[in-house]
């Protein structure tokens, strides 16, 4: 089992954030758990430019930076936990940035399998908005949201107890292969909207589509 901890935090392993999001892995860490962990700062992540190559190319993109490092890291991993400070109630740029990237997972719902949980800090406590919005890109991309955890800082016992407890949590759903009912309509609902769009798109959108296609999940005969 493989769990990647992405980071963006700009203070690394000084931050709030990124001390509850290690409870978190602690919760993990079992055995059979290889865990790696990404900091955002330490990449260079440059704006999506919205030119589609990676939807008529898989993964492609003319921006060489070190994104594409990230998102194989992404799809090699059974469980990732996305750890972010509040800015402004939502998550911060360079995170945002990364996500905006990979838009190929949303199309394809590459994180089908997959389990996601979300970590943030603030100094309000007030972090529904950016534990919702993570629950969110889980969702669009196909992963199941194991949970978040949340806190103002400093960090306090009862939230690390919390987050000890979601590292667990994200062990067993990956573990046991869980199945959220509620969830798993929200992800099929997801992929009917998609997949219209890859039809109207199919002739510009070309691996994309043609991977619709190996996947089965076009319902198209053999010719069409």
């Amino acid at each position: 089992m493989k769990i990647l901890l992405i980071s963006s935090s700009p203070r690394k392993e000084k931050s709030q954030t990124f001390y509850l999001a290690k409870q978190v892995l602690k919760g993990c860490g079992k055995k059979d758990v290889k865990q790696d962990i990404i900091h955002l700062c330490d990449l260079k992540i440059k704006f999506c430019r919205h030119c589609e190559a990676c939807h008529k190319k898989i993964l492609a993109c003319p921006i060489k930076d070190d994104v594409r490092y990230c998102l194989e890291k992404v799809l090699d991993a059974d469980g990732i936990i996305l750890a972010t400070p509040n800015y402004i109630n939502h998550i911060t740029g360079s995170m945002k940035a990364l996500l905006d990237r990979s838009s190929h997972f949303i199309h394809c719902k590459r994180l089908l399998g997959k389990y996601i949980a979300g970590v943030v800090s603030s100094g309000s406590g007030q972090d529904e908005d950016v534990t919702n919005y993570i629950k969110y890109y889980a969702h669009t991309c196909g992963a199941q949201y194991s949970g978040g955890v949340s806190c103002g800082v400093p960090v306090n016992k009862e939230t690390i107890q919390k987050a000890v407890l979601l590292g667990q949590k994200l062990y067993s759903d990956i573990k046991i292969k869980r199945k959220y009912t509620a969830q798993i309509r929200i992800i099929e609902n997801g992929k009917k909207h998609f997949g219209n769009i890859i039809l109207r798109r199919k002739n510009h959108w070309t691996e994309e589509y043609l991977y619709w296609q190996l996947k089965g999940w076009l319902g198209l005969t053999k010719g069409e």
